[in-house]
């Protein structure tokens, strides 16, 4: 839902193939420029896996290109010329979006950040699959 309105007011905005889920690996590449995937994914916290998709979406996009590193095997991921002239639009969009979350928060009887983190942690401890099984629901058939 949150993702969703954030998608649509890119749109909005001439940027219908820019999602909220570029934004992490963006806001890293501008503070440390041109990245390895892998360091990228680190960087951002999350797998390889998720970062070279979300790269491979970029680059779709025209926002990064990849260039091979000394090792052959290695992508370095670089900012296009697009994503250096979109950055007013997107930073913007970033302050904006902060202070509407703060606002969000402000309504909330607990900051959503806290909760989700909270969430994480619960299920962190004890996964949703392992309550559903408390709960009652027979194991499936063998």
């Amino acid at each position: 839902m949150l993702d969703g309105d954030v998608a649509t007011v890119y749109a909005e905005r001439g940027l219908a193939d820019y999602r909220p889920r570029f934004s992490p690996p963006l806001r890293v590449l501008v503070a440390d420029g041109p990245l390895p995937i892998r360091d990228l994914a680190r960087r951002v916290g999350v797998t390889h896996s998720a970062a070279s998709q979300t790269v491979t979406q970029m680059a779709r996009a025209g926002l990064v290109e990849l260039i091979r590193g000394a090792d052959a095997r290695q992508r370095i991921v670089h900012l296009t010329d697009r994503a250096r002239d979109l950055l007013p639009v997107i930073e913007a969009e970033w302050t904006a979006t902060t202070a509407a979350m703060r606002e969000l928060d402000a309504e909330l009887p607990v900051p959503l950040a806290d909760l989700l983190h909270a969430v994480l942690a619960a299920v962190g401890r004890r996964p949703l699959r392992q309550r559903i099984a408390d709960a009652g629901l027979p194991p499936p058939p063998t």
